[in-house]
């Protein structure tokens, strides 16, 4: 059965160096995310070098949060935490 009870985030602390390997495991595993939030710290004249990233997932095996997680968190200044609802 399909869950979609998993919550992660996403803190990136070096967008710019880190958005795209973090996108490259977000499109590896992009058929597990039902949803997808991005919140970073914008001005007119500025935009954040931090920012985060919520998703919720779905899944009938659980190891594949797991291996998310750990290829998210092998990304240098990449920080990752789920929660199950």
């Amino acid at each position: 059965m399909i869950s979609c009870s998993t919550i992660m985030a996403i803190v990136q602390k070096n967008r710019v160096e880190t958005s795209t390997k973090v996108q490259e495991v977000l499109t590896k595993y992009g058929c597990n995310i039902r949803v997808r939030l991005g919140l970073h710290d914008s001005a007119i004249d500025s935009c954040s070098n931090s920012g985060l990233i919520l998703l919720q997932i779905c899944t009938e095996d659980k190891d594949v949060v797991k291996e998310m997680e750990k290829a998210l968190q092998a990304i240098p200044d990449v920080i990752v935490k789920y929660m199950e609802i």
